[in-house]
C-alpha cells in the first residue's frame, strides 16, 4: 500500500482521544446516512464493494471506486480517495456543513509523489492547512503551524543527500511523508508506517463499513 491516506473525521474535540476509547462497533445505517449527507446529489450503496467491512488501518486508502465510513461515539470518519485535495477550496461545501459545529480534520498523503496535505477546521473556519510535495513545492501553507510541525520547520528532520541516488539536494526542508506520519499521529492517534508509540491506538481495531458513491446516472 505504501504511505497513502485519504481520510476525514468529525469530532467534538480530539479525533485521537475519541478513537482511544477503543470503539468496537459501528452502525452501518448511520455510516450510510453520513455519506448521503456528504454526497447529497449522488447514489450511495454497497454494490460490488469488497470487503463490506474493514478497519481504519486498511481503509485509510480505500480501493478505487470504494469508500469506507464509520459513526462511533464522539467521532465520524470517512475514507475516500476523493479527499486527497491539494487546497481547502477543493473540499466540497457539504463536507464542512456536515460538521455541525464539530472539528473537521483531513489527512491526505501519497508516497508515489511524496505529497502531503492536512487541514483542520473549527466552527466552519479553517485553522490550518498545509499541502506540499517535492515537485510542487509548498502549494498551501495557511494558518499557524501546529506544535508537532515545529521540529520540521526548524530543520531538525532534513533529507540526507545521497550522491548514489540523488542528482541534487531534496527541494524541501524535510520529507513530506515523515511529517505526514507525525501529523497522522497527532491528529488521528496512529501511524501507518514506522514504529508505533506506546500511546498510539491500534487502527486495525476501528471498524469501517464499505460503500460506493455514484452519480444519479450510475457513473462512479
Amino acid at each position: 500500500m505504501g504511505a497513502k491516506t485519504g481520510v476525514l473525521a468529525y469530532a467534538s474535540e480530539s479525533v485521537a482521544d475519541a478513537l482511544r476509547g477503543r470503539p468496537v462497533e459501528s452502525d452501518r445505517g448511520a455510516a450510510e446516512a453520513l455519506l448521503r449527507r456528504l454526497y447529497p446529489a449522488e447514489l450511495v450503496d454497497a454494490e460490488g464493494v469488497a470487503p463490506l467491512t474493514s478497519n481504519l488501518w486498511e481503509a485509510v486508502y480505500p480501493p478505487e471506486g470504494a469508500m469506507y465510513a464509520a459513526c462511533l461515539p464522539g467521532v465520524e470518519i470517512v475514507c475516500d480517495r476523493r479527499l486527497m485535495v491539494e487546497c481547502p477550496s477543493m473540499l466540497p461545501p457539504s463536507f464542512l456543513e456536515a460538521a455541525r459545529g464539530r472539528l473537521v480534520v483531513l489527512h491526505a498523503m501519497h508516497s508515489v509523489v511524496d505529497w502531503l496535505a492536512f487541514g483542520v477546521w473549527k466552527d466552519g473556519v479553517l485553522i490550518r492547512f498545509l499541502s506540499l510535495s517535492p515537485d510542487g513545492g509548498i502549494q498551501e501553507n495557511l494558518g499557524e503551524p501546529f506544535e508537532f510541525e515545529a521540529p520540521f520547520w526548524a530543520g531538525e528532520h532534513p533529507v540526507e543527500f545521497d550522491s548514489d541516488w540523488d542528482e541534487e539536494p531534496y527541494p524541501l526542508p524535510f520529507h513530506p511523508l515523515e511529517l505526514g506520519e507525525e501529523a497522522l499521529r497527532a491528529l488521528f492517534g496512529f501511524v501507518i508506517e514506522g514504529w508505533p508509540d506506546p500511546q498510539d491506538i491500534d487502527a486495525s481495531e476501528i471498524p469501517m463499513h464499505g460503500f460506493r458513491v455514484r452519480g444519479v446516472n450510475g457513473a462512479p
